[in-house]
């Protein structure tokens, strides 16, 4: 058994950016991993788990021959990998996803908070359901809000699977005028004015979900802007 202590998966999602940028930076060069690694004088082993897998702990002086090779300062090489992330919203559907690769798209976009707006967080898909996904989250350090009010009743949810969608949309938009729902997307708007803020449902196609008018409404009351969770 390793001593090692587990990494946090917020050090992942600081090694992937850094990964992402050293990565870029050899590309705009026009350079293979190879030749970089050639310029740089490390071996190309060591370069690959950096740009592919995103070393969690890149000696220092790894990352400075790197940095040197392609014309940039240190500061500069973590400033562009490590700044400070914009707030926003994110439409996320777990659709096709296992719970490891969804809280991996998580960490690669950089969200603080995941907001759940199924009406009954019950999945019959392993780690979905409320409990078991709120531990994940907070394994990655990613906050779980159930936003129950603004979840899609049961007799509302066949017009967005039959093609009905206009009509399950206008029938949603008079759920969210209880006093509840407004709170919620009150709740929800906070969230996304100073933090990056996945919407969570089941549908990965938005189109066929009611988390679409959700999104629409906050942004009535926040000017953020909307991104697929990748």
């Amino acid at each position: 058994m390793s001593s090692h202590p587990p990494a946090n998966p917020r050090d992942h999602a600081r090694a992937h950016a850094l990964a992402r940028r050293v990565r870029a930076l050899r590309e705009e060069h026009g350079w293979s991993r190879e030749r970089l690694a050639k310029e740089a004088g490390v071996g190309t082993g060591t370069l690959a788990r950096l740009e592919s897998e995103g070393a969690i702990q890149p000696g220092f002086f790894t990352v400075g021959v790197l940095a040197e090779a392609l014309g940039v300062s240190l500061d500069a090489l973590f400033h562009e990998s490590t700044s400070k992330c914009v707030p926003g919203l994110w439409s996320a559907g777990y659709e096709g996803r296992d719970i490891d690769s969804f809280v991996a798209s998580l960490l690669e976009s950089r969200i603080d908070v995941v907001a759940d707006v199924r009406l009954t967080p019950i999945s019959r898909k392993p780690g979905f359901s409320k409990t078991r996904l709120g531990l994940a989250l907070a394994e990655a350090s990613i906050a779980y809000d159930h936003l129950r009010s603004l979840g899609n009743p049961k007799d509302n949810r066949a017009p967005f699977w039959d093609g009905r969608v206009v009509e399950g949309r206008a029938r949603f938009r008079s759920v969210l005028r209880s006093d509840e729902a407004r709170s919620d997307l009150d709740r929800l708007a906070e969230h996304a004015g100073r933090s990056r803020v996945a919407v969570l449902c089941f549908e990965r196609d938005e189109e066929r979900c009611h988390r679409q008018v959700v999104l629409e409404a906050v942004r009535k009351r926040l000017s953020v802007p909307v991104t697929p969770l990748a």
